[in-house]
């Protein structure tokens, strides 16, 4: 602690930062580990675990080639075989309607959530719905008169008193509509698909490290894994610069490492921070990401720093601070604080970042664009992962998400907290890996059998009802 603050005391005289970011140890090729220069000068450390495949010569290819036209010819046209083999077509059909006075109505018009998709717990088909909430950035205003306010009263010449006519409604003008019309095609990923790709993405302080035990599951299984280190995380450059932490220089980092390793069906997995870049990512690529996996990632609204926040303060008294933030990350991270997630935290290296870069980085997420309907126009498949014990986003705030969102699960860990994929591996690596190998039975309409493994938790979306801010 003495050190501490001796160290801080001296990068308040000098005017430096006592280290931009812990050294870790040197990593061996055999690991997997990778170092991309995203920009010159800003490189990315990235843990790239390619499965063992058989290789596949090229007269095996086309000898497998030759069988799939046989088969064609026999049970039918190939375009109706690769659809089947690929996976269900969904139609995402909604219509999103911002109103001046704050409102926010969502209209489902295709067959993605209710129609031939979702089933109540009890078995029958919902209709296509209509979501109804208010917007977190705009002031309540009354869009119509009080029905039951008194009427004003109206002087006859003969003295009489007629109550004045109900003054007329005006006709609500939107501010904005959204059309969506598309479709989709899901199916299922398994390990042993070449074209699949999961690319999982921290937090604020945390590491490509905090995901150690969903990495070495998913590898084992087949699966073609990605995980970077995010500028001034883990073992990737720490830039003295704090234009280098804002959400869009993190973003683009990010993008540029998904288009390096991207596949044809791409999965992302995010934690806290990280859900606002996978939904970044999903929204620009709509083609190439099949999936997306949120964890404790927070409503869906724009980005905005607190000004009143203690990572305001400068970068030396946060050093002098250092061991006070670790504590209380760890008691509010954690549903427990005993010896074991000390070394879960120690070992994933979260929290392991210098007090510059931790400011920079609570100071740079600004992400205007990021809002309700922004989320509301993604139309890929959504898990949603919620730890009980978490203190530090709500649990009505990923019901919210659950609400905006077309096509998403929301899927509650009681025994979890905000680090829910350390004290929890294999609740989340199974219940991740149910939903990767999930695909919609088209054929459901028709059969009272369920054959989900997420339909346990569709009660958890909202329809119909408004939301209270």
């Amino acid at each position: 602690m003495l050190t501490t603050i001796t160290e801080g005391i001296l990068c308040c005289l000098t005017g430096k930062a006592a280290s931009l970011v812990l050294p870790l140890e040197s990593s061996e090729p055999s690991d997997g580990f990778e170092f991309v220069e995203v920009k010159p000068g800003r490189v990315l450390r990235v843990r790239h675990i390619i499965p063992e495949r058989p290789m596949v010569t090229e007269e095996q290819v086309a000898s497998k080639q030759k069988t799939d036209r046989n088969d064609d010819d026999v049970e039918g046209s190939p375009e109706e075989d690769n659809e089947s083999n690929i996976g269900s077509s969904v139609h995402c059909k909604r219509k999103i309607t911002v109103y001046r006075n704050g409102q926010l109505v969502i209209e489902n018009l295709g067959d993605i959530l209710h129609s031939e998709i979702l089933q109540c717990q009890d078995g029958d088909l919902e209709p296509c719905s209509t979501v109804e909430v208010e917007l977190a950035d705009y002031k309540e205003m009354p869009s119509s008169p009080d029905p039951n306010s008194a009427l004003p009263q109206v002087h006859s010449p003969l003295g009489e008193h007629k109550p004045a006519p109900p003054p007329r409604r005006r006709r609500r003008k939107p501010k904005r509509t959204v059309q969506i019309d598309s479709k989709r095609v899901i199916s299922s990923c398994k390990g042993t698909h070449s074209d699949v790709a999961l690319f999982f993405v921290h937090g604020v302080g945390g590491s490509l490290d905090i995901w150690g035990s969903q990495l070495d599951f998913f590898s084992r299984l087949g699966y073609d894994v990605i995980a970077p280190d995010l500028a001034g995380h883990g073992a990737s450059t720490a830039p003295h610069i704090a234009a280098a932490y804002t959400f869009y220089a993190l973003a683009e980092d990010l993008r540029a490492i998904f288009k390096r390793y991207s596949r044809k069906r791409n999965i992302l997995i995010g934690h806290s921070y990280g859900v606002s870049f996978c939904t970044f990512l999903a929204h620009e690529y709509p083609d190439l990401v099949h999936k997306v996996v949120m964890i404790n990632g927070g409503g869906p609204t724009a980005l905005e720093p607190s000004l009143c926040s203690i990572f305001q303060l400068p970068s030396c008294v946060l050093h002098c601070l250092t061991p006070c933030l670790a504590w209380s990350f760890l008691k509010a991270g954690f549903a427990r604080q005993g010896a074991k997630e000390k070394q879960l935290l120690k070992q994933g290296n979260a929290f392991n970042v210098s007090p510059f870069v931790l400011r920079a980085m609570m100071s740079g997420q600004y992400w205007p664009e990021g809002d309700e309907v922004y989320h509301a126009e993604l139309t890929v498949p959504i898990l949603l992962v919620h730890g009980m014990c978490d203190k530090f986003v709500p649990m009505d705030e990923d019901q919210r998400m659950a609400e905006i969102l077309l096509f998403a699960f929301l899927k509650v860990i009681e025994e979890g907290s905000h680090m829910v994929m350390m004290e929890c591996p294999d609740t989340v690596n199974t219940l991740l890996h149910e939903f990767f190998l999930w695909e919609p039975d088209m054929s459901r309409k028709d059969s009272s059998k369920t054959d989900t493994a997420l339909t346990d938790s569709l009660h958890t979306l909202k329809i119909n009802k408004p939301v209270d801010k």
